[in-house]
């Protein structure tokens, strides 16, 4: 890559801000197959079968709304076992768009609680590709597990939360002292 240069996503669908108005405009995205191999090296997918979504945008006072759905089909790789874990996702699509702020001197942005669901445009275009991609990344499972994946991790020596909060809750000590006292 060139150094100044931007990386085009993998499941790219810019819209020029220009054609945006205060009416809404619907647009039905469907990701090819390589664009959804792309995405599954991204988010280290076993398969990304179907990615498509339905969203119906506008400009308001604020900037550009985005709302309507994500479907998925996709299978994850399990993280005791390896094997895939297969997931559907039918989700909510509630975005706004606003122009990219000027950066503060330490490259950091402050966002209040009430605005996570922002993300930035450059002042020519929106990516609506982008943004599904992202609210799909926000979506999966951290640590898919396989059936039989409890059984692995325990036999790794693996403990379950419940044996975590048995031994470092704030009755461990007391339990013990009861089970030496016995």
């Amino acid at each position: 890559m060139v150094a100044g240069s931007v990386a085009r996503p993998e499941f790219s669908y810019p819209v020029r801000l220009d054609v945006i108005g205060s009416a809404e405009i619907t647009h039905n995205l469907l990701a090819k197959a390589q664009e959804r191999a792309a995405l599954s090296a991204r988010f280290d997918l076993a398969s990304l079968d179907v990615l498509s979504a339905k969203l119906s945008m506008y400009r308001d006072d604020q900037g550009i709304r985005v709302r309507g759905s994500l479907s998925a089909e996709l299978a994850q790789i399990c993280v005791a076992t390896g094997d895939p874990v297969l997931a559907k996702f039918d989700l909510p699509v509630d975005l706004m768009f606003v122009e990219e702020p000027d950066a503060p001197a330490d490259g950091e942005i402050e966002l209040a609680e009430d605005e996570c669901d922002l993300l930035f445009h450059d002042g020519k275009a929106v990516d609506l590709g982008e943004a599904v991609a992202q609210s799909l990344g926000l979506a999966l499972d951290p640590y898919p597990k396989a059936p039989g994946a409890d059984a692995v991790l325990r036999a790794a020596g693996v403990k379950s939360e419940d044996e975590i909060k048995a031994e470092t809750g704030p009755f461990a000590a007391l339990a013990t002292l009861k089970s030496k006292r016995d």
